[in-house]
């Protein structure tokens, strides 16, 4: 006998001779015994263990037909006993701990049973076995409903029909869905669902088997009298009786699940259950279209297309997507296309859900439904950032624009420009234009690649576009159209050299197949052979147009030189290299001299044969331009003459097509040194030199030095060269830092961008991995460098929008203008940012950052977040001083503007409120981390609060007292412990007088005190509980040496550095050690305690006994909020009226009018009486596991109290 075999004898056994008292504990203990006898217990026998058939089922490790057989064999011997496996089985599975007993399943309904087996449930844990993580549950799940759909299918011929165990079930299961626990809910609409699923199977075959018995009945009643068999058609009609007979049956079934499960469950507030009901509404309408696969089924997949969650958005076009392919299926969703069409579609989709959208679009919608405005709808999708997105966009759009080919396209050339790749490539750049998004020319190409990658790699017809004319009656390509193109070519070039999808859209570059890499060669190969011939008359032609030079050079980075040897076209490299000349000659364009530069830093590559001629090339140009430079230097810095016009031009233009080469060329062999630092102390003396020269002269010298320090890096230049490179570097340092008072803004921005990036280079990173013979060109800013840094940073960076007069071309309105000024000053903060992450600057530096933090946030809070980070990585308790520095400074400012006597409600100490309240978020969950550096923070926000005494004299809270409000926003980051600590260094500061005072001045001391005493044993705000929770600590803790020090704190005394001394004891120990004047200062507060009056005294006490009321109230709703949060969180009934089904869908109710209008909505009309388990709609409260339906913080606290 098998284990599953078994299982089901020895319930029957077990179930047949006795049956356990509901309150009886099973053997094994720890759940109600039932009349299962064993379902929570263990029994031997034969040394076999018996399981419930929920642990069968979990397992897996038995064949789900011959558990389903053995059940029914159990079915047909005791079918009450089975039917009670069964429900338990489904209780079970939904993770509650009880089990349904023989005596309750014969004497209580549905609704009792639930109510009963609710209480069961843990209440410690929400999990239940279809959200539980691990392959087992995982496996679970799939076994559930294989399970279910065995279960039907092997009872399709008999037991189904016999009006108990469908009933029972679908009852239970109904009854389980609209239940308040999200756990019943969820595991009984999955099976309800998938038992619909098997009954939709079950009603097909009967259709089939029906048709099939029609079609013998009328082929035998057509038959001649005599060869007609009476008794055959008799038989024909009793088979199909009793086929319409089980269909009329399934077909209830149905209809019971449909109406009372999927009608209420497809908008249950659990997104995994509607997705679970469109799910298999998808499955039904495929399977059983001409029952399903009609207007009144597919508006509840309309509807929810809307639905607020992705997911179940998904499941809707996922079950479109099986029924637009099929195309039988397609030619009867015409009328849900037109009314569930693309321009109904939210804007807000997940990837997966816009890669089904364009399916759906794609195959669903015909050219007559779709407008030009729901393609367009489509067609951007070409450029987003999720490829798999953009590949199905580029999919739908080379169909739509590409793939229809009229009859006098048939004729045509394949290739060149009257070939209809030229007419398709047109068509391309005609789109690329009218996207208006033509730097992202690289996203289309990808897009395309996959689709139309053989239009794309007809380099040849690109060309023939460009360089040939058009014939008669042709229209040319305008300007703009020849840049898109040559954009588009390039791209195109680079994908497939590169192989790899643009930034953005890959995680990385992937390891490439043997095929993809021939490919890969090929292609570079083709291109090589084509570009070597027509690059040379492709600049020719465009020479004069930068944009269009500027993407022409990039073109032999992709070559294989190899060619230009093998092929022998080293004439069509002689001509190269003139067009790269004469470029550079006539153009003064950085873009463009940059990729001159690079394409022969390309070309002059020594592994190849062509180096030499490409080396002599570059190396006379490179000569011509610096004999030039300096011969214009000369004339130029001449003394006594004022130079013109012409010839700061001339100067201008040499030396930017210097600095482009010297950028990817070493060019230290001409000393360029020298004639760039006359240059700049000239014009720092004369302060008359043109920005753009001093600009560039800048950018070459910083060259210069990088080149410098290549070669001392290599180890091969001497020590000599060492200490040229030492001076040159602080001289050229000094000189940027002379131009950061420069009145030109651009110069000073020059100055402050190359600072930083030399103090990087250079600081003691510098002699990281093993080059400490470096060592002695580190530069470290001094004093007053950092603190111009600083400044320059506060007066062009943390500005306004509308001050930004640096716009080019003066349009402070033009939206690009200003989004390149923000660029830019996001830039020059960032590469500050980089000096005190890096330690090259003093940390305390970055107050004058974070301070700014609130105030712009949307500019640079990215920023300022990502240093703050940093900086806490390297020293937590340096950064937490700069942060409440940073506060500090923010308090000066408001005092220096408000004066002492501002109002605790303005707006700029809320603001400063405010701020500190994001640093303290900023510290994250762990407080054990963060402990030094909060205690650090607290201690300096003390010592700042009572720094400066009272302006109106004694008697009067300190100047900084409303800092302690602010500080109250870092309490919560205190440990327990460690609120003690702090709170008896706050103690230190203040006066008996202070304790006693509760005027509104001094109630942010106050606030802070309660901020540090809440979670604490003591929770009372007088002095004599202070100071007598420190007596207490006294005679707790090991009393210290009266070496120390004593010290009295009279009245109005601040802080003395001997409080450093004694907080640097609190940090090390983070326990308070109390110094032995603190026994002083009790038998004082003692002495004053025995002076004051019984009036005083009565008042105290009745000040102290309201605070304590007042503490108490605060406590119990606390409690009560805790308690209401507690219920909601981990409980399981629901406290609202109708969270089970809720308005998930996004659109109104007016607009699901609109969509229905036209719509067949008649249903089965099987009225079938409604479930005796099925509660009034008004009686549904909130699913008790959903976070969705949490009620807010007042209804809870209102149903504490009340309970209370």
């Amino acid at each position: 006998m098998d284990m599953v075999s078994y299982y089901f004898t020895f319930v029957h056994t077990q179930c047949t001779l006795g049956k356990k008292a509901p309150g009886e504990k099973g053997k094994g203990g720890g759940a109600k015994g039932t009349g299962l006898g064993g379902v929570n217990g263990h029994h031997q026998e034969n040394g076999m263990e018996s399981m419930t058939l929920f642990e069968v089922v979990k397992m897996g490790k038995s064949a789900t037909q011959s558990i389903v057989d053995d059940w029914i064999e159990s079915y047909k011997n005791d079918r009450d006993i089975a039917l009670l496996d069964l429900i338990n089985f489904f209780i079970q599975c939904s993770g509650c701990k009880g089990a349904v007993s023989a005596e309750m399943f014969r004497h209580m309904q549905n609704s009792e049973i639930i109510r009963k087996m609710t209480e069961e449930f843990d209440e410690d844990s929400g999990d239940y076995p279809l959200t539980m993580a691990g392959p087992l549950w995982k496996k679970f799940k799939s076994s559930f409903c294989e399970f279910i759909g065995v279960l039907v299918r092997q009872c399709q011929y008999s037991i189904i029909y016999d009006e108990y165990m469908m009933d029972t079930v679908i009852s239970l299961l109904t009854g389980l869905s609209d239940s308040q626990v999200r756990a019943f809910r969820h595991t009984s609409t999955l099976a309800a669902m998938k038992l619909m699923t098997a009954l939709v199977n079950v009603a097909l075959n009967l259709s089939i088997n029906m048709d099939n018995t029609q079609r013998q009945y009328e082929a035998e009643r057509n038959k001649v009298m005599a060869k007609r068999a009476n008794d055959r058609l008799e038989l024909l009609l009793q088979k199909r009786k009793e086929l319409q007979e089980n269909q009329d049956e399934i077909e209830n079934m149905m209809n019971a699940i449909f109406k009372g499960v999927f009608v209420h469950r497809y908008r249950d507030a659990i997104a995994e259950v509607r997705a679970i009901c469109i799910e298999e509404i998808g499955v039904w309408m495929k399977m059983y279209s001409d029952a399903f696969l009609n207007d009144s089924y597919l508006k509840y997949v309309g509807w929810t297309m809307h639905d607020k969650q992705g997911e179940v958005r998904l499941r809707c076009l996922t079950a479109l997507q099986g029924l637009y392919y099929n195309r039988e299926l397609n030619t009867r969703l015409e009328l849900f296309t037109s009314r569930f069409k693309v321009g109904q579609t939210l804007p807000h989709h997940t990837a997966d859900w816009e890669i089904l959208y364009i399916t759906y679009t794609h195959h669903g919608c015909s050219d007559e439904v779709l407008t030009a405005e729901d393609c367009e709808s489509v067609y951007h999708l070409v450029y987003s950032a999720h490829r798999p997105v953009a590949v199905a966009a580029g999919e739908f759009l080379y169909k739509k624009l590409f793939s229809h080919r009229g009859p006098e396209e048939e004729g045509m050339p394949r290739r060149g420009r009257q070939s209809l790749n030229g007419n398709l490539i047109k068509t391309t750049v005609f789109f690329f234009l009218e996207s208006e998004l033509h730097e992202h020319g690289a996203y289309l190409v990808d897009s395309l690649w996959e689709c139309a990658g053989e239009l794309l790699k007809d380099w040849e017809s690109m060309i023939s576009l460009l360089l040939d004319e058009p014939m008669p009656g042709e229209e040319a390509l305008t300007d703009h159209q020849e840049t898109a193109l040559i954009e588009i070519m390039l791209c195109a070039i680079r994908q497939a050299c590169e192989c790899h999808p643009p930034v953005g859209r890959g995680t990385g570059k992937r390891v490439l197949t043997a095929k993809e890499k021939k490919t890969q060669l090929d292609d570079r190969t083709r291109i090589t052979e084509i570009f070597a011939v027509a690059l040379p008359l492709l600049l020719a032609k465009y020479s004069v147009d930068a944009e269009k030079v500027t993407n022409l050079l990039q073109l032999p980075q992709f070559f294989d030189l190899e060619i230009y040897t093998t092929g022998r076209l080293e004439k069509h490299l002689d001509s190269l290299l003139r067009q790269i000349r004469e470029v550079v000659e006539k153009h003064t364009e950085t873009d463009v001299l940059e990729a001159c530069s690079m394409t022969y830093h390309a070309l002059c590559n020594e592994e190849f044969t062509i180096f030499n001629r490409v080396d002599i090339a570059r190396s006379q140009l490179l000569d011509e331009l610096v004999d030039k430079f300096t011969r214009l230097l000369e004339d130029f810095l001449l003394e006594g003459e004022e130079p013109d016009e012409d010839d700061a031009y001339q100067v201008l233009s040499t030396l930017k097509r210097i600095t482009a080469f010297h950028n990817a060329h070493d060019l230290s062999k001409w000393d360029l040194f020298t004639s760039n630092y006359k240059l700049l102390n000239t014009g720092l003396q004369n302060g008359d030199m043109p920005e753009q020269i001093v600009v560039h002269a800048m950018q070459c010298t910083h060259y210069i030095i990088l080149w410098h320090l290549a070669k001392v890096s290599e180890g091969s230049s001497t020590k000599g060269n060492m200490v040229t490179l030492r001076k040159q570097m602080r001289a050229f340092c000094l000189m940027c830092q002379r131009y950061l008072t420069s009145v030109n803004t651009t110069v000073k921005e020059q100055a402050f961008t190359i600072l930083c990036d030399a103090l990087m280079i250079f600081s003691h990173q510098i002699v990281s991995s093993g080059r400490e013979q470096l060592e002695a060109l580190i530069y470290t800013p001094d004093s007053p460098l950092q603190a111009e840094l600083l400044n320059f940073i506060l007066d062009h960076v943390f500005i306004d929008q509308d001050d930004d007069n640096n716009s080019t071309d003066g349009q402070q309105d033009d939206e690009a203008s200003k989004i390149e000024a923000l660029h830019k000053r996001r830039n020059l903060l960032a590469a500050y940012c980089k000096l005190i992450i890096y330690n090259v600057v003093e940390m305390n530096t970055g107050a004058d950052i974070f301070k700014q933090y609130m105030r712009y946030y949307n500019d640079y809070g990215d920023i300022i977040k990502e240093t703050m980070s940093k900086t806490r990585q390297i020293d937590k308790i340096q950064c937490a001083k700069t942060l409440i520095l940073s506060l500090q400074q923010l308090f000066n400012e408001m005092l220096s503007d408000l004066g002492c006597n501002f109002d605790r409600s303005s707006s700029s100490f809320c603001g400063i409120k405010e701020l500190a309240r994001r640093f303290s978020l900023t510290f994250g969950l762990d407080q054990l981390k963060t402990r030094e550096a909060i205690a650090m923070l607290h201690k300096d926000g003390i010592e700042f609060a009572f720094k400066e005494p009272s302006p109106q004299g004694e008697g009067n809270p300190p100047l900084n007292l409303a800092f302690l409000d602010i500080l109250s926003e870092f309490s919560s980051k205190l440990l327990r412990q460690d609120k003690k600590t702090v709170h008896l260094y706050l103690e230190r500061f203040m006066t008996f007088q202070m304790a006693l005072q509760r005027e509104d001045c001094w109630l942010p001391l106050i606030s802070y005190r309660n901020s540090l005493q809440a979670g604490g044993d003591d929770d009372t705000m007088s002095v004599i509980s202070g100071y007598s929770s420190r007596s207490s600590s006294i005679r707790t803790k090991k009393a210290k040496p009266a070496s120390t020090g004593k010290r009295k704190l009279p009245e109005g005394e601040g802080p003395t550095p001997s409080h450093r001394t004694a907080w640097a004891t609190y940090c090390d120990t983070l326990v308070l050690n109390l110094k032995a004047q603190c026994l002083v200062m009790t038998v004082c507060i003692n002495v004053c305690d025995s002076v004051f009056s019984t009036q005083v005294t009565w008042m105290l006490a009745q000040r102290q006994q309201a605070e304590a009321r007042q503490q108490q109230e605060r406590v119990s709703m606390q409690y009560a909020k805790m308690r209401s949060h507690i219920r909601r969180g981990s409980g399981l009934m629901e406290d609202d009226e109708e969270p089970i089904v809720e308005d998930v869908m996004m659109s109104s109710e007016d607009r699901l009018e609109d969509l229905n209008e036209g719509m067949d909505f008649d249903t089965m009309d099987i009225d079938l009486p409604p479930s005796k388990n099925r509660r009034e709609r008004s009686e549904l409260k909130p699913d008790y596991f959903d976070p969705s339906s949490i009620m807010d913080d007042s209804v809870g606290i209102g149903l504490s109290l009340r309970v209370q």
